[in-house]
């Protein structure tokens, strides 16, 4: 990120010393980087939390999900499911980022093959290494039912990959119609996406909400668009507060009276309507909380943490399920202590095995933290690729990644995103006249 969440000078707004300080000395919103370390740790609490492993008494090892059996837990994600927000934060950045390179002169295509390869190169090495795990584990025999569920598992964050590789490749568009018909552009694509979910539900053809991966992400990253405009910034405290409280209450409606399930989670692939009312439900409070994060931001702790968490966000959010799955492996091999999956010792056991699992990705980060820094030109006279292998690029990166949201992750598609994405990032390297 490098500009302020609100329009206006990069000293904050009013002058206020806190904003202010919330700003760090390259222009980086830290309440912006403080919400999205917040998403990625959230989301490796949440996995940490459903995944459970037992040994029974003839020695079989069986996966369970403790927190998914909880009474509770469909209501606890309409707090807990932050991808919505996380998209928002992303349009933000996306919205910042392009407007900068236009004022550099950089074309479409060439912002766009930039995102796509931050996006790509650090997901490398994790298929890179998922795939040899896997094929060392079906070499060895290992049960392949247990190597499904663990593969799949494993492999179910990569969806964001694809989601978020088909908004990048959109923005330049999208933020064309924001600055031009941003009422016409939120209502279209929110009709689109009730009429794709209509569609879905009245046909029993749950694939035809794919399509939503196309609109829903796209409406909430509008509203990151809404909110480098500043168009959140300027509005009443009352009527985001109205909102807000609006888009939670209509849950239990859509619920219970419409078609979905009140499991946030549930309704993640694909992606539905609901996610978009927490969308605009989550900025609105993220913007209401501004003025003491701000402050929180302006000391030094809380910017370490931001800074230390923030900088290696991508290589915590793709490694941390491999690296919870490699503890438990390690545990099981080693006869170490695994507490019974739902037992008072499990649950307080969880807060520790988070807190390993983002230190051993942090950990991993020192190796290949630096893939998620944009790559340096070779040449100032170097230049990107044309349009047309920027699409087949972005169709490398997505490709993969989307077959493993539809499938799951096995060996044959761990392969082939081993092989698609540095062919991808290959293509979109710059190259000299």
């Amino acid at each position: 990120m490098t500009a302020s969440m609100h329009a206006g000078p990069r000293t904050g707004r009013s002058g206020d010393p806190a904003a202010a300080r919330a700003l760090d000395l390259s222009g980086r919103d830290l309440v912006v980087d403080l919400a999205r370390v917040a998403c990625v740790l959230l989301v490796v609490v949440i996995h940490v939390l459903m995944v459970g492993v037992a040994v029974d008494a003839d020695g079989a090892v069986t996966a369970t999900q403790p927190l998914t059996e909880q009474p509770w837990f469909a209501v606890s994600t309409w707090a807990g499911q932050v991808m919505p927000l996380f998209f928002v934060l992303g349009g933000f950045a996306s919205a910042t980022s392009w407007a900068s390179a236009r004022r550099r002169g950089v074309t479409a295509s060439e912002h766009v093959a930039g995102r796509l390869v931050r996006l790509a190169r650090p997901a490398v090495p994790v298929f890179v290494v998922l795939a040899a795990a896997l094929l060392v584990a079906t070499l060895l025999g290992v049960d392949p039912a247990l190597l499904d569920v663990v593969a799949t598992g494993v492999g179910s964050p990569l969806w964001f990959l694809a989601a978020y590789a088909i908004t990048q490749v959109a923005v330049p568009t999208m933020a064309r119609l924001h600055e031009t018909r941003p009422a016409v552009t939120f209502v279209t694509l929110a009709t689109a996406a009730v009429l794709v979910d209509a569609a879905r539900w009245s046909s029993g053809v749950t694939d035809v909400g794919l399509l939503n991966l196309v609109f829903v992400w796209l409406f909430v990253q509008q509203l990151g668009f809404a909110v480098a405009s500043g168009w959140l910034g300027r509005a009443p405290r009352l009527l985001l507060v109205a909102v807000a409280a609006a888009c939670w209450l209509s849950l239990p409606v859509l619920t219970t009276v419409g078609p979905w399930s009140p499991d946030m989670l549930a309704g993640l692939n694909p992606p539905t309507v609901p996610l978009m009312v927490l969308g605009v439900g989550q900025i609105c409070v993220l913007t209401l909380l501004r003025p003491l994060l701000e402050r929180l931001m302006a000391t030094t702790p809380a910017r370490a943490v931001v800074l230390a968490v923030g900088s290696r966000g991508m290589t915590i959010y793709l490694w941390h399920l491999p690296l919870l799955i490699a503890v438990l492996g390690i545990c099981l091999a080693l006869g170490g202590p695994l507490p019974e999956p739902g037992s008072a010792a499990w649950w307080w056991s969880r807060g520790p095995v988070a807190l390993l699992v983002v230190g051993l990705a942090c950990g991993v980060s020192l190796l290949t933290g630096r893939l998620e820094q944009p790559p340096r030109r070779r040449s100032a006279d170097a230049v990107s690729p044309p349009v047309g292998v920027v699409v087949v690029a972005a169709a490398l990166v997505v490709a993969p990644t989307f077959a493993v949201m539809l499938w799951g992750l096995d060996l044959p598609l761990a392969i082939a995103g081993a092989v698609a994405l540095p062919l991808a990032v290959q293509l979109l390297a710059p190259r000299a006249r």
